[in-house]
């Protein structure tokens, strides 16, 4: 494709209507490619290098327009402008060198550019420049490989003359030309390139930055390649001609953007903050990490260090995170990290949650946060996922001061962000506003731009996903909407899509019932933290006390915990082991009573009691009624102007809030040290205020689904501590913290929530409303309330796939104790650990039990090891697997543990009554794993339904079923057996046929549904059905036999009249024969 008539020279072409697009194809693609992808492959165009000569020749002789000329004359220069290098190490920089550095470059060292360094002389005439005429060589100019040329390839380059001045300069000269007379050319890498005079087409598809052009049918195709060499990629195709040689291209180290002068502007590209548009990894004037040694060529100069500013910026921002106070979460203990995975909430929602797996199936990281970014370094995208309390700001802190220590040395900067010191709808507007927020200060321009050309060497530590989702809901992974182009939600949304800092490596940490957690559905891993055990909680405990110098409260403190359970439960969150420690710090004091309360209520009373006493009147109403509205929006933290002076200074001082970074513009932030503590003020708001109406009081429980306006349950722990506080005594509640409280107020909210709570029916709720039911009833502490529950407890309670904390196993516990009735639990994929499995099992209103197999098998190896052999038969005898599926290898494996089990230790009643055993694993898995069933079903004594049939078709095949008929004699109680849908034969269904008489006493069903037996098959079965005087169900329905076969199964039908239906429509018999057949005898179906 040829560019247009050019009318009026180069004035023409910029203003005119020709088409620019076979220009723009030579631009950078590499460029273009990071600013929204323009040049995602090459096109097959074509620019005649004769024009180009010629448009030239017609801007040298064009007086008429001296001062545009002269402006395009700048763009050439603005566009094609070499790097200088100052100081005298310019000389000494070979071209060789910076050669061998782009080909040994790592393949994860982001986009980035290598810089020459050529003398640049300035133009005698700046008001006038002309252009001289056309080379008679090839030249490389910026991104142009111009020509004509008519030497051949072996001949030697002359040096061309310049283009912006009659003496040529570096920046013009060929690549042959510019290696020192010293140092031999490398052949297979540099050369001299001379092409015949014509076009110069684009030929195939490359890796972004390299170009394979060919000049003619009897010129070798040639490769260019812009910046960097890839190390890894497409080859040119197989057909394409030999590769001579490689050219590399500068670029305009003043330009952060494309140097192309037909790129887009940041006004064309998506809505993204500005910073995405003109931030580049460019490597060249950066130097190495002062953590590494540099690798510089022998005779060559050094790189430059740092720069100052620079250094300076790293080495206060590690003495920032050294000097930051561990705190007493920070007490030798480290929560365990286990790997996690999403799921969809359902086959019809696109909606994602953190799946929730058996105990034993959970996979432990080898270490903290730092060891997994240290044990495989790449840049990518993680995820940390824990609930409110959980240790996840802990963990980002231990993780910038082990990048303080140099325990991290892969990363030259770690910027950590909480994210509730952002505005979703304010700032910061843009990268380097958001990473000086980071780093506590104004980030300076030096340091920016030596972080955005070097980001893969860059962490980024996001500290809270929720506060950036709004009311409204997460910002879309599109991209963000035009009221969020300028919000931090855009800054995500760019982070998240690999355009803000390119090769970054970023860490995120949300709560796992955020709505943002499916955007982390892409990321490169995912972690939770699973909390601490019970011996974790016990030995924080003890260290936090022995950390202060008393060692002897810390065994009294253990103790105390210990003896309240229910506390001792929810101390598998750090956060509220630290407000035990807190709690029991002050039962030191002299005439103190050391106990503990029973419900976390109660809790967070006795913390908040003492504070109150000093406070301002009314400050902690309006401090509870900030924490509910905050809550609202999905913020934890406020501007500290909307506290009055007096509440502010009093609530500081009592740790409810602490200070804050925040974007300048918003002026001074404070934050609520916790969730947990700013979801007890909003409770405590609800309960107080006159404002709120006391019918929408059972909303906020979020106990009963709405369709159209689900329930806004950010502040997760507000129907728990609202209960609590409407029902508690007012010397333990509201009375403790306000003062007198109006006894109608209290009545009349009571009276309120006691009604909706009465009406609703636990075995109708779903497994987590009835969890929570369970937790509003204990934190009420009212009697009649709790039994009301209790009672309404169905008797087979299935809690399959609902994640059930240490918490909420203790209630259920307490709650079946207390109804005195029997109890069947399903507690499969609950992540329930041993000892939950173990208080659960011990219970004796628990008579059949049922959890992962895995699970089980663990269980009793540590019962066994403890000697417990009580609790070890009685967690044998109630465990059931009653029905149990395969669905994947591991089911098959497991069931195999068990029966072993159960072969060498004691008989096990679930294998022993095993009656229902389903096999659904699909035609990739299903043939290899069949064999392994099929060996342990003789250890099922009591099977009565065998199915294999499966929506996704097993297809065991005629090998499977000879293996499964060789076991008939041994399943005397086998009833049904189920084979449709496994790709059997005519050879299959003969060896079913001769084994079948072994179940003519047992077996009532028989199904062979849409498989591939054809009339043999259908003979041979119609042989046997007299001798089977049990079988009532025969189904061959949809199989490949014809008229003759179906009569054949007639036939053997009017021989068996204990027969009561025959299943035989298939589309390969005529229908007037299935007819004629069914009139003949009823009992044939053709249903």
């Amino acid at each position: 494709m040829e560019p247009a008539p050019l009318e009026r020279g180069y004035l023409g072409l910029l203003t005119g209507s020709a088409d620019l697009w076979p220009l723009s194809c030579l631009c950078d693609p590499l460029e273009l490619a990071l600013e929204d992808d323009l040049c995602s492959e090459s096109d097959l165009d074509t620019i005649n290098c004769e024009q180009l000569s010629s448009l030239l020749c017609d801007m040298e002789h064009d007086e008429e327009n001296p001062e545009a000329y002269a402006n395009i004359a700048g763009l050439d220069q603005y566009v094609f402008e070499d790097l200088q290098l100052e100081g005298p190490s310019r000389d000494s920089l070979r071209l060789e060198e910076i050669i061998r550095e782009s080909m040994e470059a790592p393949e994860d060292s982001g986009w980035r550019s290598q810089k020459r360094s050529f003398p640049e002389e300035p133009p005698e005439d700046p008001k006038h420049r002309k252009l001289a005429e056309a080379p008679a060589v090839p030249v490389v100019t910026g991104t142009f490989l111009m020509g004509p040329v008519t030497d051949a390839w072996t001949q030697p380059c002359p040096s061309p003359p310049g283009m912006l001045s009659p003496e040529p300069t570096a920046s013009q000269t060929t690549l042959g030309a510019a290696m020192p007379a010293d140092v031999p050319a490398p052949s297979a890498v540099l050369g001299c390139l001379s092409l015949p005079s014509g076009p110069v087409q684009s030929l195939g598809a490359l890796p972004q930055g390299l170009w394979l052009i060919s000049a003619g049918p009897d010129t070798s195709s040639i490769v260019i390649c812009q910046g960097e060499t890839p190390q890894a990629g497409p080859m040119p195709p197989a057909g394409s001609p030999a590769v001579h040689g490689l050219l590399t291209s500068p670029r305009s180290p003043d330009r952060q953007g494309s140097t192309s002068p037909f790129a887009p502007s940041a006004a064309d590209l998506p809505a993204l903050p500005e910073p995405a548009l003109t931030s580049r990894a460019d490597t060249a004037e950066d130097a190495t990490s002062p953590t590494q040694d540099p690798r510089a060529p022998e005779g060559s100069s050094k790189l430059p260090k740092w720069p100052e500013s620079v250094e300076r910026f790293c080495q206060a921002l590690k003495a920032q995170y050294q000097a930051e106070p561990e705190g007493p979460e920070a007490t030798q203990l480290e929560v365990p990290l286990l790997k996690a995975r999403l799921e969809r909430v359902s086959s019809k929602s696109q909606e994602r949650e953190l799946a929730t797996s058996a105990w034993a199936e959970r996979q432990l990281a080898p270490g903290g946060l730092a060891e997994v970014l240290a044990a495989d370094w790449h840049p990518r995208v993680l995820g940390v996922l824990g609930g409110p309390g959980q240790g996840k700001s802990h963990c980002l802190r231990a993780l910038s001061r082990a990048w303080a220590l140099g325990r991290l040395p892969h990363f030259d900067f770690v910027f950590r962000l909480p994210c509730r010191h952002l505005d979703p709808q304010g700032g910061p507007h843009d990268l380097r506003d958001l990473l000086g927020l980071a780093s506590q200060g104004p980030l300076d321009a030096e340091v920016f731009r030596h972080v955005a050309r070097r980001p893969q060497r860059v962490l980024l530590l996001l500290d809270g996903l929720e506060e950036l989702e709004g009311p409204e809901g997460p910002p879309h992974a599109s991209g963000p909407s035009p009221s969020e182009v300028r919000a931090p939600t855009g800054l995500l949304v760019g982070l998240l899509q690999r355009r803000l800092l390119p090769g970054c490596s970023l860490l995120l940490t949300a709560r796992p019932r955020a709505r943002l957690v499916p955007c982390l559905s892409k990321t490169d891993g995912l972690w939770e933290l699973a909390g601490f055990s019970t011996e974790q909680a016990t030995a924080f405990v003890e260290r936090y006390f022995q950390g202060a110098g008393r060692p002897e409260d810390g065994e009294r403190a253990g103790a105390l915990l210990r003896a309240q359970p229910f506390l001792l439960a929810h101390c598998h969150r750090p956060a509220v082991c630290q407000a035990l420690c807190q709690l029991l710090r002050a039962h030191r004091e002299p005439g103190r009573e050391a106990e503990l309360p029973g419900t976390l209520t109660a809790l967070y009373v006795g913390l908040l009691g003492p504070a109150v006493q000093d406070a301002p009147a009314g400050a902690l109403v309006e401090l509870a009624r900030l924490a509910w509205e905050l809550g609202r929006g999905h913020r934890g933290s406020l501007r500290e102007d909307r506290l009055s002076a007096d509440s502010r200074v009093w609530a500081l001082a009592a740790g409810l809030l602490q200070p804050a970074e925040g974007p300048p513009e918003t002026g001074a932030q404070l934050a609520f040290p916790g969730l947990l503590l700013q979801c007890f003020l909003a409770a405590t708001w609800l309960a107080l205020s006159t404002e709120v109406r006391d019918k929408e009081l059972p909303q906020y429980l979020a106990l009963t689904p709405r369709k159209k306006r689900p329930y806004d349950n950010w502040l997760e722990a507000v129907p728990r501590f609202l209960a609590g506080l409407t029902f508690q005594p007012p010397a333990r509640g509201l009375g403790a913290l306000a003062g007198q409280v109006p006894a109608s107020l209290r009545v009349r909210k009571q009276r309120v929530l006691s009604r909706y709570l009465r009406r609703l029916q636990p075995g109708s709720l779903q497994p987590r409303r009835l969890v929570e039911l369970l937790h509003c009833a204990h934190e009420a502490g009212d009697t009649g309330l709790w039994q009301h529950v209790v009672r309404g407890l169905p008797a087979r309670l299935s809690f399959l796939g609902t994640r059930l904390l240490p918490a909420d196993v203790h209630l259920l516990g307490r709650a079946l104790e207390t109804a005195e009735r029997d109890f069947s639990l399903d507690l499969r994929n609950t992540s329930v650990g041993p000892p939950g499995l173990a208080d659960l099992v011990g219970l004796s209103c628990v008579t059949q039990f049922r959890a992962s197999v895995r699970d089980m098998l663990g269980l009793w190896e540590s019962l066994q090891q403890r000697g417990e052999a009580r609790l070890l038969r009685a967690a044998e005898e109630k465990f059931t697997i009653e029905p149990f599926q395969a669905q994947s290898p591991k089911d098959v494996e497991d069931l195999g543990h068990l029966v072993q089990r159960a072969r060498t230790a004691r008989e096990l009643p679930a294998v022993r009554d095993l009656r229902k055993l389903e096999f659904a694993l699909g035609p990739a898995c299903g043939p290899t794993a069949f064999p392994g069933l099929v060996q342990l079903l003789e250890a099922f004594s009591s099977l009565q339904h065998l199915d294999l049939d499966s929506l996704s078709e097993n297809k065991v095949g005629d090998k499977g079923v000879a293996l499964l008929a060789a076991t008939f004699p041994r399943l005397k109680a086998l009833q049904t057996l189920n084979l449709s849908q496994n790709s059997i034969s005519d050879t299959g269904a003969c060896k079913l046929a001769a084994a079948l008489p072994s179940l003519a006493a047992s077996l009532v069903r028989l199904s062979l549904y849409n498989n591939y037996i054809c009339d043999e098959g259908a003979q041979r079965l119609a042989l046997v059905l007299p001798d089977m005087t049990a079988l009532r169900v025969l189904d061959v329905q949809y199989n490949k036999f014809t008229a003759a076969g179906a009569q054949q199964l007639a036939a053997g039908l009017k021989k068996s009249p204990h027969l009561e239906t025959l299943a035989m429509w298939t589309p390969t018999i005529p229908f007037g024969v299935q007819e004629h057949l069914q009139q003949l005898d009823s009992r044939i179906s053709l249903r």
